[in-house]
Formats: C-alpha cells, sequence, structure tokens
C-alpha cells in the first residue's frame, strides 16, 4: 500500500499539493498560506488526535472528550527543525499516571510520530524537460 501526494508549483516558493481529491497550499516563506515546518507540525499533531483517543480507550478511557494540543517545533541557527514538544490538554479526567499511558500507547500509534524517525528512507529522481 502507498499513499500518493502530488505537488505542484508554477513559480516561486508556493506549492499546491493534491491529495485525493483535496487541495492545500505551502508557501515556504509562510507569506501565502503556512510555510513547510508549519504544516508538517499541524499533520503530526492531527495525527496525533487519533491517537490519543485510542491510547485513551485502550488504557480504560472511555472519552477524552475535547482534546487540544499546542505543537512548537524549536529551530536551531540555521532555521532547521530541532524538536518538537506538545501540550496536550483534554476534557477527560485522567491522572498522571494514566495520561503517561495514553501518550506512550499514542506514541506507538501515531504514524507521523513513526515517519519523524531518524531512519526514514527517502528516495529522489529528477526528469528533465518534462513540461
Amino acid at each position: 500500500m502507498s499513499k500518493d501526494v502530488t505537488t505542484v508549483s508554477e513559480e516561486g516558493f508556493s506549492a499546491t499539493n493534491e491529495i485525493r481529491e483535496f487541495e492545500t497550499t505551502i508557501d515556504a516563506t509562510g507569506e501565502d498560506a503556512p510555510d513547510t515546518l508549519e504544516a508538517l507540525l499541524a499533520a503530526y499533531g492531527t495525527c496525533y488526535v487519533p491517537a490519543l483517543r485510542v491510547g485513551g480507550e485502550q488504557r480504560g478511557v472511555d472519552d477524552l472528550g475535547r482534546v487540544e494540543i499546542e505543537t512548537t517545533g524549536d529551530l536551531n541557527d540555521d532555521d532547521k527543525l530541532e524538536s518538537i514538544s506538545f501540550h496536550i490538554r483534554v476534557e477527560a479526567d485522567v491522572d498522571d499516571d494514566t495520561g503517561e499511558q495514553i501518550i506512550e500507547r499514542a506514541n506507538a500509534l501515531c504514524k507521523v510520530h513513526d515517519a519523524l524517525k531518524s531512519d526514514l528512507h527517502a528516495e529522489m529522481s529528477l526528469e528533465a524537460n518534462a513540461f
């Protein structure tokens, strides 16, 4: 199984991403749309929500209620992502031990969390004179 996304940029640093029947724009400069790292942080947080909900159900919390994740990406001196932190708020009454268990399970379930591991392989190829 694979996931396919087509990214198109006619000029400049903004690109439209065709994802199934959806389109989203990302602008590397952040002037006309979210920048690339903001999009990554949003994808990570969005992926983490269902992972938390399933982790909660598997740890005896049937409904976390409202979930809010503030995701912060810290950049190094070269403006490259160095670390990511989540501040997670849930509506449900969850003790600290159960909360840690839910987070541990969510880490195992979240596909974006898994993809951000340093051993992810990316294969690239370039086709010249394509248009």
